[in-house]
């Protein structure tokens, strides 16, 4: 244990101490109080706000319960000072979103559950969640540890659409199976893009697939004739994802998956990459799905991309245009980056979002979502 941070508590008998586990990589809280059934959902509150954790003793299913009352609880805390001003920009909003979202994960992120050497949960009326728990942490070593509850319920969560998989109608329906921790191709419409943009003439011979994930994108290449697909990914878990779904799916032989940091070594007359959407900092190791710091994939992406084109063939950027309704990046800086890169627009496909957020009124980035449109850029080689 002496390899992985603790967690301590009084006892009765003494401090006691267990292995701490965190997936966003939250440091172990520093104050931590023993909670069960007669705990209140005002009472935990207080003490997660105040930044003392909960080592839950009592049922598992009132643990949820209480997690529930202490989510209603944040979402209409009130405000220093009174009504908030509105945003004056959707950047403002933006950030105010962010540290909301920041906050209130801390807060919930503060009731605990002991986990044990197997990864069984002995709480009244716990689920079986030892099989979640491999497939995010690998064996257990027998060590016992404490868990945020809410990380539980997204491990279970995640083993669920692991097992039942997502619908691909841009593969006539069938199934990709996400991992923990790998973006889930839950927003369908960039993958109808990807699906629908006649190819470039030599593409069916081979195609790169850059920052492969759950290894969707490939499988859609694959799907519409292309011979040899290299797919790429530097996490573990998109990796092994990739290889899985796509094996599944019957593109096992169609489709090489690697690690490496964007390009493989070559050239294809295909180069797609769907880089994060946002360039902002994420808060934990699944947002990087999500969001490019200082845009780095992206514009890594745009810069390498000539040296990794054969001659007259097409680089596909798909890439929403939210962050620039956000005020986060501009389309000047995204056109400069191309020019910079060597490259020119050989065309464009857009296509709107479909997602519920796009159509709630109550989000507090609704303007944004609104105005939102993915695009595929079809890009090439610059002739000088």
């Amino acid at each position: 244990m002496t390899d992985f941070p603790t967690l301590t508590w009084p006892d009765t008998d003494g401090p006691r101490t267990l292995r701490w586990r965190s997936e966003a990589g939250v440091p172990a809280p520093k104050r931590v109080v023993v909670a069960d059934d007669r705990t209140t959902a005002d009472v935990a509150y207080r003490l997660a706000c105040e930044g003392t954790a909960l080592l839950w003793r009592g049922d598992y299913q009132n643990a949820r319960q209480l997690l529930q009352a202490m989510a209603r609880r944040a979402e209409h805390k009130p405000r220093k000072g009174g009504a908030p001003k509105a945003p004056a920009t959707p950047i403002e909003a933006f950030h105010l979103h962010r540290q909301a979202q920041a906050q209130r994960a801390r807060t919930l992120g503060m009731v605990l559950l002991p986990i044990e050497g197997d990864y069984s949960i002995a709480l009244r009326r716990a689920p079986d969640a030892k099989l979640a728990c491999e497939e995010a942490w690998g064996a257990p070593d027998g060590e016992p540890s404490a868990v945020s509850l809410r990380e539980v319920l997204g491990l279970i969560g995640a083993h669920e659409w692991r097992r039942k998989g997502v619908a691909i109608p841009a593969l006539g329906g069938a199934h990709i199976h996400p991992y923990y921790g790998v973006f889930s191709p839950v927003r369908g419409e960039y993958l109808d893009l990807v699906a629908r943009v006649p190819l470039p003439s030599e593409a069916l011979k081979k195609a790169f697939d850059i920052g492969t994930g759950t290894g969707v994108i490939a499988a859609v290449l694959a799907s519409r004739g292309v011979k040899h697909v290299v797919a790429t990914d530097q996490d573990a878990r998109a990796l092994a994802c990739a290889r899985e779904n796509l094996d599944r799916l019957g593109y096992g032989d169609q489709v090489e998956v690697i690690e490496v940091d964007l390009f493989p070594p070559g050239r294809a007359p295909l180069v797609v990459c769907n880089p994060p959407w946002v360039p902002a900092r994420p808060a934990s190791p699944i947002e990087y799905a999500v969001f490019d710091p200082d845009s780095r994939m992206l514009r890594g992406f745009l810069a390498g991309l000539k040296d990794h084109l054969e001659p007259g063939g097409e680089g596909w950027l798909i890439l929403s245009d939210f962050a620039e309704h956000l005020g986060l990046r501009t389309r000047e800086a995204l056109v400069e980056w191309i020019v910079e890169a060597g490259l020119e627009v050989a065309g464009r496909e857009d296509i709107r979002p479909r997602h519920p957020k796009a159509s709630d009124p109550t989000d507090p980035l609704h303007r944004a979502r609104t105005a939102e449109v993915t695009s595929l850029w079809r890009l090439k080689v610059r002739s000088e």
